[in-house]
């Protein structure tokens, strides 16, 4: 599978979960890897590059970190919007 066939899984595998569920990064890999028959560490590669360039970021909170789909909020106050 191609790299941004395989981003575009894993956004549309998060953005189902949106406001339903927090996911962990392991819950993701998991998902992922069961849906598209990659290896874990190729979901895991293409999941840090998205939360590199701002397509996904980690948050945290009660104890625990998840991964979203940052606000545009968010990427504005990080420079990486407009």
């Amino acid at each position: 599978m191609e790299s941004e066939e395989l981003k575009n899984k894993i956004y549309a595998f998060v953005e189902a979960a949106k406001g339903k569920k927090k996911l962990k990064e392991k819950d993701i890999i998991k998902g992922v890897s069961a849906e598209t028959g990659e290896g874990a560490d190729v979901v895991k590669k293409a999941m840090r590059e998205m939360i590199d360039v701002g397509k996904l970021m980690y948050s945290y909170g009660g104890g625990s970190s998840s991964v979203e789909i940052p606000s545009e909020e968010y990427l504005r106050e990080k420079g990486m919007i407009q």
